[in-house]
């Protein structure tokens, strides 16, 4: 059996970021938050990285990002545009309406479908997950003859930004079993403490601290690709002319789900969670890593170092 891969979803523009947060620096030798997540994947048994970014940024990325990983692990690139793998008719309307980005994270996932084959699991780059999760994630991809797909969700409370709303998939579980995945893209917490979704009718609706959400951490089989297409396919016809319509991974795995074409268990693993949503994020994330570092969890320099792969993987 083939060992999983770290499949990256890099191509973000960072619009409330202010920039390429994908390539801003956080460690002390220049590494990037998916230099954490690569190195954590490595030492839980993947066997590959499949890094999806735009053309435009690729000199960057090779140089700031894949000149440190490269020689230690093995890696792919994939490129996600706005013309990627998008039919001639729908891809002259989403011009006439001045459609200006690509179409989500499940287009993203299937522009790199020809670099994948073996399961594999689908990360964020701008997303701190916690070597715990890889661990989880990677001994169930790791699974013979492997016919579920898998989430890693995190509590709420630990997912939020001090600096403004963020957007989180709100997980129904059942039975160790993800029942559903509901997109909510206004979350906050007030002053008192108390987190709440706004609604697209300005309502609020209130939210438990121990909610499972996703933060796009998905394993899968490697056979998901052509529901996946399916789905992406229906997508583009109900919205594809829409001109900030996107196709997100959650709303992929809760049509999978609702149609019974794949269970995906969710996985427990205590594992810690920050990002860098904000420009203002970016300082914690220095510092939480940091202090990683200083605890003997990563290596001061990452990636001039012998990495230990735990032997169960």
């Amino acid at each position: 059996m083939r060992k999983p891969i770290i499949v990256v979803l890099a191509a973000g523009i960072g619009s409330r970021y202010g920039g390429l947060k994908q390539m801003d620096k956080i460690g002390k030798n220049n590494e990037v938050l998916l230099d954490y997540s690569v190195f954590d994947a490595k030492r839980s048994g993947f066997g590959k990285a499949v890094f999806i970014i735009r053309k435009d940024i690729e000199a960057d990325f090779r140089e700031f990002v894949l000149s440190r990983i490269a020689g230690n692990f093995p890696c792919e690139l994939a490129f996600q545009e706005m013309d990627s793998l998008i039919p001639s008719k729908v891809l002259a309307k989403s011009k006439e309406i001045n459609r200006t980005k690509p179409w989500g994270t499940t287009h993203a996932l299937l522009c790199a479908g020809e670099l994948i084959d073996a399961p594999f699991a689908v990360i964020n780059a701008d997303d701190f997950y916690g070597r715990e999760a890889f661990d989880a994630i990677g001994s169930f991809l790791a699974s013979k003859e492997l016919k579920e797909g898998a989430i890693v969700p995190y509590r709420l409370e630990k997912t939020l930004s001090p600096q403004g709303t963020v957007a989180r998939g709100f997980c129904e579980i059942t039975n160790g079993y993800l029942a559903s995945v509901n997109e909510l893209t206004a979350i906050a917490r007030e002053a008192d403490g108390k987190i709440y979704n706004t609604g697209l009718d300005g309502s609020r609706h209130y939210l438990p601290d121990s909610t499972p959400v996703s933060m796009n951490f998905w394993g899968f089989p490697s056979t998901v690709f052509n529901d996946l297409k399916h789905y992406f396919d229906n997508f583009l016809a109900s919205s594809g002319e829409n001109p900030k319509a996107e196709c997100y991974l959650p709303m992929a795995a809760d049509w999978f789900i609702k149609n019974n074409l794949l269970k995906i268990r969710a996985l427990e693993a205590d594992s810690p969670w920050f990002g860098v949503t904000y420009k203002e994020d970016r300082e914690a994330a220095i510092k939480q890593v940091a202090e990683f570092t200083a605890a003997g969890i990563y290596p001061e320099k990452l990636w001039d170092c012998n990495i230990h792969v735990d032997p169960k993987h």
